[in-house]
């Protein structure tokens, strides 16, 4: 899924199900961010005893907090961001099939993302609430897929049944296939690597497309191709509507955060939102933020809340947060804000903490050993 269901349908759900305005764009930044959390090495320049850093070449540091990485840097493509981010974020093992490679395709209600789950609503933490739903939402979209670089993720014959307009490599590569499949192939494995939901591009994230894939679906990777189509609109209410149950009984245990003067029911306007036929995410974001104040769920003045920065919480924790200096895989000499200690980044990256050890726990739980 993209940022229009991370951030501004999970955003939405949260309202109508009944959330205060302000707990409900922490969940919903919370699931964004995990999309948008690169950073994965921190030097602090000033620390105390009360925060929690490791000691990384004698200094302090927090480490190891990145839940996403870019897959254009090849130094960030490597094993250990497969494992901690892309396999533990974005696609959450499904524990079936007869090998190691195999368990590790994504699947939705999978057991070790409903343990999680489970855990997440003892935990009186909306940021970590966030966290499990953007894993949770991605383990319907990315089903079939694993995220690592596997020969589950090899497939042939992707193909759009919904007339669409897609972008250029597919036009470029829908072309080819006119003329020859047997070269579109060689193209398409040689520039596209396995990994992730890669070779079927953006597709899995269109919310209203109908598309198809053959797969080897033989254990042994024999050459047992199966052809399986898919309806993203289909596909996305069943997860928003596994969503808003979530919600709902997040709120009947944590209820400090209901607001009881809020009432909505129409919870379909929210759905046709959700799959409407509308390619350009920019797009799909504005008719979101024009739905929540249309239909009450936050005011005209609310669009601080409502509309989202990537960095606001990082210029919240750090004093000398520069973007350029931020987008990178390590920071150096960072300078603490005075209270990050209640500060929402700092929060996330506790949250983060506390996910991957629940996700590593529940993996062996079933039998699925990951080194890390």
């Amino acid at each position: 899924m993209q940022r229009d269901a991370h951030y501004y349908a999970i955003l939405a759900f949260c309202r109508a199900c009944g959330f205060q305005k302000g707990s409900a764009q922490v969940v919903a930044y919370a699931s964004q961010f995990v999309d948008d959390a690169k950073i994965n090495l921190m030097y602090l320049n000033n620390s105390n005893d009360l925060i929690e850093h490791d000691i990384i070449e004698n200094k302090p540091a927090l480490f190891n907090m990145a839940t996403c990485h870019s897959y254009f840097r090849i130094n960030t493509f490597n094993y250990e961001a497969m494992v901690n981010n892309t396999i533990a974020f974005h696609f959450v093992p499904g524990c079936q099939g007869e090998n190691f490679t195999k368990k590790l395709r994504c699947k939705e209600e999978a057991p070790i993302i409903l343990d999680i789950l489970n855990d997440v609503f003892l935990e009186d933490n909306l940021i970590t609430l966030g966290i499990i739903l953007h894993a949770y939402a991605d383990s319907y979209t990315h089903q079939g897929f694993s995220g690592m670089l596997s020969k589950v993720n090899d497939i042939n014959n992707c193909e759009a049944k919904t007339n669409v307009k897609l972008g250029w490599l597919y036009k470029f590569l829908d072309f080819l296939a006119q003329f020859s499949r047997e070269k579109y192939e060689k193209l398409f494995d040689g520039i596209m690597p396995a990994y992730g939901h890669g070779q079927a591009m953006e597709f899995p994230d269109i919310p209203y497309l109908v598309w198809s894939y053959e797969y080897d679906e033989s254990d042994e990777f024999s050459g047992s191709y199966r052809k399986v189509e898919k309806d993203n609109q289909e596909i996305f209410i069943r997860a928003f509507q596994r969503i808003r149950k979530h919600l709902e009984n997040y709120l009947i245990k944590h209820n400090q955060y209901f607001d009881s003067q809020l009432r909505f029911d129409n919870f379909d306007i929210l759905l046709d939102m959700l799959v409407s036929e509308e390619f350009r995410v920019n797009k799909r974001e504005k008719n979101w933020i024009r739905l929540l104040i249309e239909q009450g769920l936050f005011d005209k003045d609310d669009r601080e809340l409502i509309i989202y920065d990537e960095n606001k919480w990082l210029k919240e924790a750090f004093i000398n947060f520069d973007r350029k200096v931020f987008d990178n895989r390590t920071v150096e000499e960072v300078q603490l804000a005075d209270n990050f200690l209640n500060s929402n980044w700092y929060r996330y990256y506790l949250s983060v903490k506390w996910y991957k050890i629940k996700f590593f726990e529940y993996c062996a739980k079933y039998q699925l050993s990951i080194p890390n």
